[in-house]
């Protein structure tokens, strides 16, 4: 059994899985929304599929990298990949301090991916 330790890097290819899984919960996300727009049968199992497909994607970077990492990093990134979306598509908008949250989660990522590269004496 792999253990991760808190010195253990996300990998290049720990990202492009991470990247995978990414565009397939946006993809997800998009599909319920049009699905919440218009309900359908078909809109609401392609939706449960590819939720079911990124998950599966998470279980591999969960034992690669940790629960947290992969979590954390996989939920601030679809985050801000989802309100893009939501904004730039549905014409959604975020308020002043939604926006300001937005900004400390980008924030968030970069001290949970650089921080191991920080710490010196570990």
């Amino acid at each position: 059994m792999q253990c991760f330790s808190p010195g253990d890097q996300v990998s290049i290819s720990g990202l492009l899985w991470l990247g995978l899984s990414t565009m397939i919960f946006l993809v997800a996300a998009t599909a319920a929304k049009s699905w919440a727009l218009a309900p359908g049968f078909g809109k609401i199992v392609l939706t449960l599929l590819l939720y079911s497909a990124g998950n599966l994607i998470m279980l591999k970077l969960i034992r690669d990298f940790g629960m947290s990492v992969s979590f954390s990093l996989s939920a601030v990134i679809q985050l801000v990949a989802v309100n893009a979306v939501a904004l730039a598509v549905f014409g959604e908008r975020v308020t002043n301090i939604q926006a300001l949250g937005l900004g400390l989660a980008i924030l968030s990522v970069a001290l949970i991916t650089l921080g191991p590269g920080m710490t010196s004496g570990r």
